[in-house]
C-alpha cells in the first residue's frame, strides 16, 4: 500500500479518537478549534521545509514527508463548507513561521535572533509532539 494510502488509513482509525488524545495533552478541544490547529501546524511545517531548502537541504526532505502527514490529517477533518477559511489560517500561520526563522537565521542582534529561533523551534516542537507522537503510539504504520 503506498505511502499516502496508508496514512490515510490511520487517520480514517485515528481521528475518531484523537478528540480524547488531544484533551489528554492540554490541547483544544473543540472541532474547530482543532481545524485551527491542524491548519496552523501545516503552515508553520511548510514555512520550515522553505526555509530548510535554502539552509538545510537534507532537513527539507524529513520536515517535507512530516508536512504532507499533516496536511492528510488536515484534509481529513476540514469540512467542505470551511476549506477558504483554513486556507487563510494555514498561510497566516506560514507567513508568521517565516518571518520567525528569517529573523533567527538574519537578524544582526543575538538576542533577537535567538528569541525568535526557540520561539520558531517550540512552535514546529509543539506540532510534531502534539500530534505526531499520540498517532505513532496509536498507529504503527506512521513512521
Amino acid at each position: 500500500m503506498g505511502r499516502l494510502k496508508t496514512i490515510s488509513l490511520c487517520a480514517t482509525l485515528i481521528l475518531p479518537t484523537l478528540p480524547q488524545a488531544l484533551a489528554a495533552r492540554g490541547l483544544p478541544e473543540t472541532r474547530q478549534d482543532q481545524l485551527y490547529f491542524f491548519a496552523t501546524c501545516s503552515g508553520r511545517l511548510s514555512a520550515l521545509m522553505e526555509h530548510q531548502w535554502l539552509l538545510d537541504g537534507p532537513a527539507s526532505e524529513d520536515t517535507a514527508r512530516t508536512r504532507a502527514e499533516m496536511l492528510s490529517l488536515l484534509q481529513a477533518v476540514t469540512p467542505p463548507d470551511q476549506a477558504a477559511t483554513v486556507m487563510q489560517w494555514r498561510i497566516s500561520a506560514k507567513v508568521a513561521q517565516a518571518s520567525l526563522l528569517s529573523q533567527a537565521s538574519f537578524d544582526l542582534d543575538p538576542a533577537r535572533a535567538a528569541w525568535a529561533k526557540r520561539r520558531a523551534e517550540g512552535l514546529t516542537a509543539a506540532c510534531i509532539a502534539a500530534l505526531l507522537a499520540p498517532l505513532k503510539e496509536q498507529c504503527s504504520c506512521i513512521r
